[in-house]
């Protein structure tokens, strides 16, 4: 695509009753009432916006019968309506997809989790869109109703477009077979983005000389959803147009037939109200609901008549796998949350062919919007805001194809342009879009190249960009685009449908004396506004519980399922689930850095208290049972936990500055405490209150650890991280602990007192408990994190993630534990993580010992040579600082078997793990040595069991080393392939050898008999694990 020159003709109607102009300045070519698009050059024109919607708004939205009624009963209507939703859901569908509706009555229902609708053609329905309320409470951020599927996704054939150039507007594909392909099929035509064409339209790199935000290949390629309505020879053609040219010399397209049963369709939401609970007592809390409707994995769905209150985030998000998706009807108010990035996106799409229609929005901040790489077209026809306290149109990279139709944006912009390097690097924004009629402060409408230009007709703002303009401050006819497309399309009537609020736009201004007595008459009447419209509109569809089946009558099986808890804890000194000793991996959360670009989430690492507003799965907010299989897939024991080292993604630049405004950048890390509402931080948003905890994050860390312990596994909660007290000074710059970002008085230095101007040490006055604020705010801080999990058994509490600090705040830690544990009669456990010198001073302390449960081996290590690594505690230096000065050395099985064995010995009471130098490769001499959670393969149960019974022996040879119990076996590790003979007691034994790389168990011998003073030798050349077991 080239730099655009030419002035591209577009379209109008005179039709469907609308008055019309006598003469329109811009190009329009209307013939007999039809529309005629002007082609560029190269075959490209306007797009018909009109595909948009629920079934492509070729029908209306279907009044669908009750099928069972819920009445408003005091409490928790959760599990009555979900049970209603779960049983329609299990009704065969009739010939057109249809299940049935829930019908709710009058009333406000109390919900203390989420609804859920999952399978096609399901209706929740409210008797009374005022009347009928649900009410979420509790402190979940997600949605309050989930319209969701599942992403089940087969692809099967792929090929490649053919044609050098596909035009902006077709629907038809040369590929390079189409045998395969027939009428009916779904595919997905793929836009790929390529190095040459991210550098032609400038977003590789957006200043500085830094490319770090700028687009990398693949990062926005464009995935259009589509059917196949004709095959000719290798001709394809499809039921949309596309929204980009497909142009061959910035890469080939391709077109991937898929099948997918998971998505749903023919659901919806109507008439009643939504209500996001939250906490009076902060005007700014965003621990509550954050979106109403959340639709995702389906098409053909709806949401119409229904009212939004107090939603930080989205009334309605259609994610990136929504299509064809009609919201219309609906109202937001009284949004509550911080005013900064990644809220108040009110009515937004991911998603395409979406159309959002008489929407009216109060106070968002991007009220009306699509979001990254939205492939398109998505419409917003008759919408308007009240307050607006951001920009709508595209708010991320390369939403296509979007249409604003007499949209009016109260106080803020319109904006088709190159974003640059805000909101992450978003870039341009979007591409072959209009804005059709529309109002706002400010419309910007820029144009990327001559085959991607971006429109404004009819509009009414100041004005800025380089995109086509026409008849600005004027009025045009149609009023509506949108539907003088449709109009065109289906050949029929859609004036009902389309419900155009009614606009006289011809007054002159010379009118005659009569014409302008009676406009001074009608003057005294405020007009009417789109909100008043939307509440006058009518409900056809039937809301009388008579002959409807009450939630109460069904003979429907619906339970939720319960799973107990194991028996985690200390036994003997080794860490067991259910007399099992505990072995597996250890995954660290991420802390500082992440993108929502769709190509990079495969990529990333779950988490629990990583928040991305209105989005969930992997790389955003990870849902906690999918955080759960992933580590039992992968073989995963522990959860190293550690809070985020700053929330803001603009941080990730390293920068020390304050940043201009709180349009913050997810993915959100978030920190344990809560924003206090008042004043400003240094990344834009309300200062902490130290005192006042985050809810979400804590109860995500609790419903880790509640559904963990079901499953066995573990969370290391560290209490603090030290990574934001030393080295770089952006590390401290939005912590919740410096001055500036809080409103408790916590007496460090401003401004910050930069080494060098860019070097912060900061950890003497953070570890300093003299300070007495200070001080009271740890205690309070450390006892909320016991508090939280006072009566999980698979808790483990390390003082640091990265803890290389002084002596007195180790015992200052465990004071504060000690004083709990005595207060609570609870019995956490407590893991050493510190430095050598500060353990051994701890273990040698009998009282803090006795505090103790696991010493936890991280900072230091044994080396080959004969010596120890062991920097010193409290010298203000990171680990990573240490190591670069000192000799780091080599660990080898020995070394780690030493240390593990050394502190087992000398402290046999008390749990010992390994995650130094080397791990995870040292994990069999983490395992031989008597320590716990060490990452071998293996899980079968009773050699788990066995192992946790015995303890280590000499072996008096360094060729192996041996784990032993009477009466229950010997396990022995061959470090290498030579013959072994040890003496064992007399009795029956069965041989086993264990392969120490996949854990798998192979009998060696079924039943052998050892007679007294007789050894046994083992067969010989296998270097491993043999597992000797008394039968």
């Amino acid at each position: 695509m080239k730099k655009m020159n030419v002035k591209v003709l577009f379209l109008g109607l005179v039709s469907m009753g609308f008055v019309h102009a006598s003469a329109q300045t811009f190009a329009l070519q209307v013939k007999n009432n039809k529309i005629t698009y002007v082609n560029d050059s190269k075959g490209n024109r306007v797009l018909d916006f009109s595909y948009c919607g629920y079934r492509n708004s070729e029908q209306d939205i279907p009044n669908v019968n009750n099928a069972v009624f819920v009445p408003c009963n005091a409490g928790d209507n959760w599990a009555n309506i979900q049970k209603a939703i779960d049983y329609v859901s299990s009704l065969k569908p009739d010939k057109q997809g249809f299940r049935g509706a829930v019908l709710l009555g009058k009333g406000t229902y109390t919900l203390s989790r989420e609804l859920r609708i999952a399978a096609s053609g399901v209706v929740l329905r409210g008797a009374d869109k005022e009347q009928t309320v649900l009410l979420k409470t509790g402190v979940d951020r997600g949605a309050l109703l989930y319209v969701e599927g599942q992403n089940n996704v087969v692809t099967t054939d792929t090929v490649e477009v053919q044609q050098a150039y596909v035009p902006v507007g077709s629907k038809e594909l040369q590929v390079s077979q189409s045998g395969s392909f027939r009428v009916g099929d779904r595919v997905l035509v793929v836009r790929p983005s390529t190095k040459e064409w991210i550098a032609s339209i400038g977003c590789n790199i957006y200043g500085g000389g830094i490319d770090a935000l700028g687009w990398k290949p693949g990062d926005t390629d464009l995935l259009w959803d589509r059917t196949v309505t004709a095959v000719a020879g290798n001709k394809l053609t499809v039921d949309v147009p596309f929204t980009v040219a497909l142009d061959a010399a910035f890469g080939k397209a391709k077109v991937i037939r898929y099948r997918w049963t998971g998505r749903i369709a023919h659901s919806g939401v109507e008439n009643l109200t939504m209500v996001s609970d939250y906490n009076k007592q902060y005007p700014k809390d965003e621990d509550h609901a954050w979106v109403g409707v959340s639709i995702e994995n389906a098409e053909n769905c709806w949401v119409r008549r229904v009212n939004f209150k107090h939603f930080s985030g989205s009334a309605v998000i259609v994610q990136r796998t929504g299509s064809r998706i009609t919201v219309e009807d609906c109202i937001s108010r009284e949004p509550i949350s911080e005013v900064g990035g990644m809220r108040r996106c009110t009515f937004f799409t991911l998603g395409q062919l979406c159309l959002f229609q008489r929407c009216y929005s109060e106070q968002g901040i991007h009220d009306f919007a699509a979001g990254y790489a939205a492939a398109g077209p998505n419409a917003f026809v008759q919408c308007d805001t009240k307050e607006s306290l951001g920009f709508s149109g595209s708010i991320d990279a390369w939403a296509c194809g979007l249409l604003f139709d007499v949209v009016n944006i109260d106080g803020h912009n319109l904006s088709y342009k190159n974003l640059g390097q805000d909101k992450n690097g978003a870039g341009w924004n979007t591409a072959n879009s209009l804005f059709w009629q529309c109002t706002a402060a400010e419309i910007e409408c820029y144009t990327v190249a001559a085959d991607a230009p971006n429109r404004a007709y009819g509009c009414w703002a100041q004005f800025s960009g380089n995109g086509e303009w026409d008849e600005s401050n004027n009025h045009v006819q149609p009023r509506s685009i949108f539907y003088a497309q449709l109009q065109e399309r289906l050949q029929a009537d859609v004036d009902k449908r389309a419900r155009i609020l009614p606009r006289n736009t011809s007054a002159t201004s010379s009118p005659e004396v009569e014409e302008a007595m009676r406009l001074a008459k009608e003057s005294f009447q405020p007009r009417l506004t789109l909100e008043q419209w939307i509440e006058q509109g009518s409900f056809s569809a039937s809301v009388s519980a008579d002959k409807v089946k009450s939630v109460d009558q069904l003979k429907f099986n619906w339970q939720l399922s319960q799973k107990s808890k194991h028996n985690m804890g200390l036994q003997d000194g080794r860490l067991v689930t259910d007399g099992a000793l505990m072995v597996g991996g250890r995954q660290e959360v991420p802390w500082w850095s992440g993108k929502l670009k769709t190509n990079f989430l495969p990529s990333a690492k779950p988490h629990v208290t990583r928040f991305v507003p209105g989005r969930e799965g992997q790389g955003l907010t990870d849902r906690i049972d999918s955080v759960v299989n992933y580590m039992k897939e992968k073989n995963i024991l522990v959860l190293d936990h550690n809070y985020g080292l700053w929330y803001d993604r603009r941080r990730d630049d390293h920068e020390r500055i304050r940043r201009r405004d709180g349009d913050v950048w997810g993915p959100f890390y978030e920190q344990p405490f809560a924003r206090s509402g008042v004043s400003t931080a240094w990344e834009g948003l309300s200062k902490y209150d130290l005192t006042h905890y985050n809810k979400w994050y804590w109860s995500r860390l609790k419903e880790f650890a509640d559904k963990g312990e079901q499953e066995g596994l573990l969370l290391f909660h560290q209490n603090y991280f030290q990574h934001n007290i030393i080295e770089a000074g952006a590390h401290w710059v939005d912590s919740p602990w410096r001055s500036a970002n809080n409103i408790n008085s916590t007496g460090f230095p401003e401004p910050v007192p930069f080494a060098g101007d860019k070097r912060i040490f900061m950890a003497e006055q953070f570890y300093d408990v003299t300070d007495p604020v200070r001080r009271e705010l740890h205690r309070k801080y450390i006892r909320q994190c016991l508090d939280n999990f006072a009566d999980n058994q698979n808790v483990i509490q390390l003082v640091s993630a990265e803890y290389t600090g002084p002596l007195h705040f180790v015992e200052f830690w465990l004071d504060v534990i000690a004083q709990w544990k005595k207060e609570t009669g609870k019995h956490p456990l407590i893991a050493l993580s510190t430095t050598k010198d500060v353990q051994d001073a701890i273990l040698n302390d009998p009282a803090r010992a006795a505090v103790v449960d696991v010493i936890d081996i991280r900072y230091w290590h044994y080396k080959n040579d004969g010596t120890v690594y062991a920097p010193e505690g409290g010298k203000n230096m990171a680990p990573r600082q240490h190591m670069r000065k000192m000799k780091v050395g080599k660990v080898t099985f020995n070394e780690a078997y030493k240390a593990v064995n050394e502190y087992r010995t000398r402290y046999p009471e008390k749990a010992v793990t390994f995650y130094a130098q080397n791990y995870p490769d040292m994990a069999w001499a983490i395992f031989m040595a008597g320590g716990s959670c060490a990452q071998i393969p293996v899980v079968d149960k009773d050699f788990l069991r066995d192992a946790a019974q015995m303890h280590t022996e000499a072996a008096g040879t360094d060729d192996y080393c041996k784990m032993v119990k009477s009466g229950t076996g010997i396990i022995i590790y061959s470090k290498y392939k030579s013959e072994i003979t040890i003496s064992i007691p007399a009795g029956k034994y069965r041989i086993s050898y264990v392969n120490p790389r996949s854990g798998e168990i192979t009998t060696l011998v079924k039943t052998t008999s050892v007679k007294a003073g007789n050894p046994l030798k083992l067969p010989s050349g296998n270097e491993g694990v043999y597992w000797i077991r008394n039968l």
